[in-house]
């Protein structure tokens, strides 16, 4: 069963979301309910729940879906999380997110961001200071090279620009299983701060080098595509929680396949992207320990066999 901080928690942020009007003040001490995790380069901890903008960002100004999504980020930094991943190609994602972001959210996200579709260092520059005015931001955390698109250029633009105090971090990114050779090799010979990669319950082929070169080298890891683009949830749509969810502390099918990927020891955050505000509840709810035992990551993989 859930213990009463879980409870309380899953209670003030769900019943807050569902109004958009009147959102959860949610206390200091549960913020702190958040597991964080080390950026083994610095030590850096992060929330392991970030949040994604891929689609969900990508909305009109002025829309219904853009009317929501305030409410969206008041209940992600109430719940405590920082961590949220962008792209300049994710159509307008980068605008939304600028003109959203409050005064005190600004001071309090870890804003991830990445150079993508361009070759050059001209290039990756000019759209670099592009994002930032976008974002409306002076600098970023995290700046990663996009799906791996003229990695050596541009992480060199990236590390300049780090040095400049624009940046704190580099990364790399892919998204699917037949680049992760790939992005092995990129990360074996560049040892970045962070690796960006898919990893869910039914994609778990990050298992066999990424992650083992990730932890041995000692590099960051975000996961993408936890919910196989929302595959998942069809697959599920007819079955009840089990009842062993409940041992880790979930209540709904979305915090087992958030759980699922945080509990490989390489995981150090996942970036679930989502447009409502109560599933952004129920996303942060995935960040509370415990996480998955083996026995418990083999019985949700059944589901799928």
């Amino acid at each position: 069963m859930l213990n009463r901080r879980q409870f309380m928690t899953q209670a003030s942020l769900i019943a807050g979301a569902a109004t958009i009007g009147n959102l959860p003040m949610i206390s200091a001490a549960q913020q702190k309910d958040m597991l964080k995790r080390k950026i083994p380069s610095s030590g850096e901890t992060v929330p392991v729940i970030g949040m994604g903008t891929s689609d969900s960002f990508e909305v009109r100004a002025g829309s219904e879906e853009y009317k929501t999504l305030p409410a969206v980020l008041a209940t992600f930094f109430q719940g405590g999380g920082t961590l949220i991943d962008t792209a300049p190609t994710y159509s307008n994602a980068e605008d939304v997110l600028g003109a959203l972001l409050t005064e005190e959210q600004r001071g309090q996200v870890f804003l991830a961001t990445k150079l993508s579709g361009v070759s050059g260092r001209d290039a990756g520059r000019k759209q670099f200071e592009s994002t930032l005015k976008r974002l409306r931001m002076d600098k970023v955390a995290l700046l990663q090279v996009h799906n791996l698109r003229d990695t050596a250029t541009q992480l060199a633009v990236a590390r300049e620009l780090r040095e400049e105090g624009k940046v704190r971090y580099v990364g790399v990114t892919h998204y699917v299983d037949s680049a992760q050779e790939e992005l092995a090799d990129v990360i074996e010979k560049e040892k970045p701060d962070f690796l960006q990669i898919n990893y869910s319950v039914v994609s778990t082929a990050a298992e066999k080098r990424v992650f083992p070169l990730a932890q041995d080298l000692g590099i960051a890891v975000l996961t993408n595509r936890n919910f196989d683009d929302g595959n998942m949830f069809d697959h599920v749509a007819k079955l009840p929680v089990p009842d062993w969810a409940a041992d880790a502390g979930a209540t709904s099918w979305a915090q087992l396949f958030l759980k699922f990927a945080l509990s490989h020891p390489a995981v150090t955050a996942v970036i679930p992207a989502t447009g409502k505000p109560n599933r952004q509840a129920d996303n942060l709810l995935a960040g509370m320990e415990p996480m998955l035992n083996e026995e418990q990551r083999s019985a949700l993989q059944a589901v799928f066999a």
